[in-house]
């Protein structure tokens, strides 16, 4: 087998190929000579129609008309002579009615006639003819005999009036021959051109053919055939043949897709073999995967009861040295002076700071890891209890709470909840302005940025509110933007509830466009839209069951 890093073209034992015309140049080639074929066989094509087209107009529009106005011409002439004979013979003037039609109609049909072939100048001659033969036959004879029977003379020879006529007859029938003879020239030339134009179109076809057949057996030949070689070759490999060379042979387009065919077998030879090599190692990595996974998860464990007994050990000796704080206080009091009284009161402060930091640590790592029930309820019920649980501060500090009627069902922990709209109310309670009295709405919004399947909801205070630099920061925990001398807490509150929010799966985010006071504004997704997700992600049963924490108070943001 040839080294993956040779190139198939330069590999010893194979002939370099030669470049030829490409796929490409076949077929621009193919496509130019079909398009000349085209324009040429058009132009010719519509030569011949048009010459067809213009022996069969020739014929249909000029001759046939010329025809027919020169039949009603002589009917015209014997109209009126036989209207003049009859009148002589019965001196009926009724009589002379096919006289007086007759040369309305021999006025109409000759002016016809004149127009129908108006550049045949053997046509209008014998037109004129006609028109002089039938004047001369109608001022020699008609005319006076029909004067001589109206005034009752002599009438003319009538010999002489059948001379004149037989003259007007024989120039209708040197009319009709040149006609005839029309028609037939046209005819003639009409069914040449059609034949000439059907063998040429017959041709055109053949050529077509012809040229069909040619491209299909160049196309079989150049392209398909070494498509096919280079197709069969690609199944062998697939079929883990990696020894099988792919042909370079065709158009150069269709060798350059053959040698980088040839090229991926070999990088693909050289992979296989590199992941073989691997695949060992991959063995071995993953049952060290596999116990480190066991040691991962026992030592999880161990951390969670870990996490739940230092919480409680941590909280016994703070609890020692507040008691014993407040015991010297109590006993030896009166011992001390004003120093030692506020050092063991820093001492109580900061034993009782540390236990409640130790709970609201717990209560920040449990989220999402020992709570995480996940039913369908409305928002009421946590609020409900969150007010419950600030009801003293909020009847203390005087606040006004405004809530809607109903908030919209969600899906989550009730505890949680309860939590994350404690914490909420309680900081825009606790972060209050001193010039008036705390106000505290809670609301439902329409917001675009929410996407489809979230409620957002909106708590707005008009406390000393939150600046634009700090609305990130505040959702870190411990981090306070006040001293603890002016306000009290931990720094933990904010994140708390960034946690609860993010593991429902929406957002919390501080509004900075809102100036007056502080507007926090969160999502939590729809309860229909949550339920398929909650059904096919169900709370893992080995959960240590733990108590549930006590809500964390609010604390600074």
């Amino acid at each position: 087998m040839t080294s993956p890093a040779q190139p198939a073209a330069t590999r010893p034992g194979r002939a370099r190929d030669r470049q030829g015309p490409s796929l490409q140049a076949w077929l621009t080639t193919v496509l130019v000579v079909l398009a000349l074929m085209v324009v040429g066989t058009g132009a010719l094509g519509a030569a011949l129609l048009s010459r067809t087209t213009t022996a069969g107009n020739r014929l249909v529009d000029e001759i046939l008309p010329a025809q027919r106005d020169a039949l009603r011409l002589e009917t015209a002439v014997l109209d009126q002579e036989t209207g003049v004979r009859g009148y002589l013979l019965a001196h009926e003037p009724a009589l002379l009615e096919p006289y007086e039609r007759g040369r309305t109609d021999e006025t109409g049909a000759a002016g016809r006639l004149a127009t129908v072939l108006p550049d045949d100048e053997g046509v209008r001659q014998d037109l004129a003819a006609v028109q002089e033969a039938a004047r001369t036959w109608r001022e020699e004879f008609a005319v006076p005999a029909i004067t001589s029977v109206e005034n009752g003379t002599t009438p003319p020879s009538a010999q002489a009036g059948k001379d004149r006529f037989d003259e007007v007859r024989r120039r209708v029938a040197a009319q009709q021959a040149r006609l005839d003879r029309l028609q037939d020239d046209a005819r003639t030339t009409f069914g040449a051109a059609r034949t000439q134009r059907d063998r040429v179109l017959l041709a055109i076809v053949v050529a077509f053919l012809l040229a069909g057949a040619t491209l299909a057996v160049l196309l079989h030949l150049g392209v398909l055939r070494p498509l096919a070689r280079v197709r069969t070759a690609s199944q062998r490999v697939a079929d883990g043949a990696f020894e099988e060379e792919i042909p370079l042979c065709g158009p150069s387009d269709l060798k350059a897709l053959a040698r980088a065919v040839e090229a991926m077998r070999h990088r693909t030879v050289a992979e296989l073999n590199s992941s073989l090599r691997n695949a060992e190692r991959l063995d071995r990595t993953a049952a060290e995967l596999d116990a480190q996974a066991v040691e991962l998860r026992r030592s999880n464990a161990e951390l969670e009861q870990f996490a739940y007994v230092a919480s409680h050990d941590l909280q016994e000796p703070l609890r020692k040295v507040a008691s014993f704080c407040q015991l010297l206080e109590k006993r030896y009091g009166d011992q001390l002076d004003e120093r030692g009284a506020q050092y063991i009161a820093f001492a109580v402060d900061g034993a009782k700071r540390m236990q409640v930091l130790i709970n609201d640590l717990l209560t920040f790592s449990r989220v999402g890891r020992v709570q995480d029930t996940r039913e369908t309820l409305a928002m009421d019920a946590p609020l409900d209890r969150a007010l419950r649980n600030l009801a003293a501060a909020v009847e203390e500090s005087g606040a006004e709470i405004t809530r809607p009627e109903r908030l919209p069902d969600v899906v989550g922990d009730p505890t949680l909840l309860t939590m994350l709209w404690q914490n909420l109310v309680g900081n825009a309670v606790k972060f209050r302005s001193p010039d008036r009295p705390p106000r505290v709405e809670v609301a439902v919004t329409d917001d675009p940025a929410a996407g489809p399947g979230f409620h957002t909801f909106t708590v707005t205070d008009n406390g000393i509110g939150v600046p634009a630099e700090f609305a990130d920061k505040v959702f870190v925990i411990f981090q306070r933007l006040h001293g603890r001398e002016t306000y009290g807490g931990t720094g933990i509150g904010l994140a708390l509830c960034k946690k609860i929010v993010e593991h429902a799966g929406g957002r919390i985010r501080i509004d900075t466009g809102h100036v007056e006071g502080t507007r926090i504004v969160f999502t939590l997704p729809v309860a229909e839209a949550a339920a398929p997700a909650a059904a096919e992600s169900p709370a893992s049963a080995s959960e240590s069951a733990s108590p549930a924490p006590v809500p964390t108070e609010g604390t600074p943001r």
